[in-house]
């Protein structure tokens, strides 16, 4: 058993959101025990004991959208004018990239990104891989990173028609395959769902195709929707649908499946979304880095739609996100009083309920019976921390780096700032020498 206490406790569960001088027991990899700091350690005497030195102790973060093969982009020339749309960015930087990537590049495209969350206190991360030139077992090595660093993961290939026919049969197979390897683990800390690009790269055919699988496999779906307007156009030239009425037609939309960014919706669309009970997740920095437009995230929330956060690739700290998604609302919308309660409820309340329908326990609270998926933060306040003002202090002063151990599990995988375990240095060397030698082929 592990007793971390002497820390302030911010619980986020509504029957007792923060404990000052409080503790947390967790045995094997659950929470057993939450309370007042000197009461649990004359109650568990022979408890591990890690000390919190008084500061911030609190639920892991969770990404609910991430690409963690877009890691090799980082400084890479993709040669050709610069973009101008989304779809250039498509064709120019990440069409480019994904077909470089070799089994080995896929697994060590995990490995910076990984390091930054477990630093930066992501302990949970739902994942949209491409690699069209090597698909078979991709999956399993983005499993294999996850295992390495003890993320609690789920992971899925995109399916698209882009590359051909048989690029389509193996990013099928793969999700199949590697559904089928988690219901045999049958572990919480990997689950699997069915990916898919975007329905402007998908034809009617493979669109059928894809969802007789998923349906034959108990899975639900992980799909870009809506995000640039080439997608719409794309999707009301073809088919006269909207993106969303072409998702929902064909049966994607569910409380099993992401729809992710969501940002040319209307409202017909969200009550779609809303009725079929599908996640969104908003990506901020990604939709503002992209030009693509903002998310009506606000009028989402307001309409009942479960709208949580992810990165997109475009960061490995949550906070990054929960930072820009604010700032996004009040500078699109040109209100500054808009876009206060919505980010916490998407990264802390929303992001919960999004991991927790693909398992069975409980993640995303320090509380009874949920998993141990937690961290210290060495944050010095300049005011006063409590229920009330914890988001403020997140949003103008907590970041990653302030992160000071990660436990994953029950599992201390980073603790003072040092990883458990783990040669960063050997790994990031081989991460340079494969990403140059993925850039000296595009």
């Amino acid at each position: 058993m592990i007793l971390i206490g002497n820390g302030k406790i911010v619980t986020r569960d509504g029957l007792s959101p923060f404990i000052n001088n409080g503790a947390v027991l967790i045995d094997g990899k659950i929470i057993c025990d939450v309370g007042e700091s000197q009461a649990l350690k004359a109650k568990y005497p022979d408890a591990e004991f890690i000390d919190a030195k008084d500061r911030l102790v609190m639920p892991g973060f969770i990404n609910a959208h991430m690409h963690y093969y877009s890691t090799f982009a980082r400084g890479m020339n993709s040669g050709g004018r610069p973009a101008f749309t989304f779809g250039e960015i498509l064709r120019g930087l990440w069409w480019k990239l994904d077909k470089q990537l070799t089994l080995e590049d896929v697994y060590y495209s995990c490995i910076c990104p990984m390091i930054d969350e477990v630093r930066s206190g992501v302990t949970s991360v739902i994942d949209h891989h491409a690699s069209p030139y090597a698909i078979p077992g991709s999956l399993f090595k983005i499993a294999e990173a996850a295992k390495l660093f003890g993320i609690r993961s789920n992971l899925c290939y995109e399916i698209s028609d882009r590359d051909g026919e048989k690029t389509k049969d193996e990013g099928i197979k793969e999700n199949l395959d590697f559904a089928n390897y988690c219901k045999e683990q049958n572990d919480d800390m990997i689950k699997s769902l069915m990916g898919m690009h975007a329905q402007m790269t998908i034809s009617e055919k493979t669109m059928e195709q894809v969802v007789s699988a998923a349906r034959g496999a108990g899975i639900g779906f992980h799909i870009h929707a809506a995000e640039g307007i080439e997608d719409v156009i794309d999707s009301l030239s073809k088919y006269n649908l909207r993106v969303i009425e072409r998702l929902f037609k064909h049966g994607i939309l569910s409380s099993k499946s992401i729809a992710v960014h969501c940002v040319h919706v209307t409202n017909a669309e969200m009550e779609i979304l809303k009725e079929s009970a599908v996640a969104v997740v908003h990506n901020p920095q990604s939709n503002m880095g992209n030009a693509v437009g903002a998310s009506p995230v606000l009028d989402m929330i307001k309409n009942g739609v479960l709208v949580g956060m992810g990165t997109d690739g475009y960061t490995s700290d949550m906070t990054d996100s929960f930072k820009a998604a604010g700032l996004l609302q009040k500078h699109s919308l040109a209100n500054p009083s808009v876009g206060w309660a919505e980010p916490p409820a998407m990264l802390f309340d929303n992001n919960k309920t999004i991991m927790e329908r693909f398992i069975n326990g409980k993640v995303g609270a320090i509380k009874k019976d949920h998993y141990a998926d937690l961290i210290i933060v060495d944050y010095k306040e300049p005011t006063p921390v409590n229920e009330n003002t914890i988001n403020s202090h997140i949003l103008f002063g907590i970041s990653g780096r302030h992160v000071d151990t990660t436990i994953i599990n029950g599992k201390v995988v980073m603790r003072e700032r040092e990883l458990v375990n783990i040669d960063e240095e050997a790994l990031m060397a081989k991460s340079r020498e494969l990403a140059q030698k993925l850039w000296s082929r595009i």
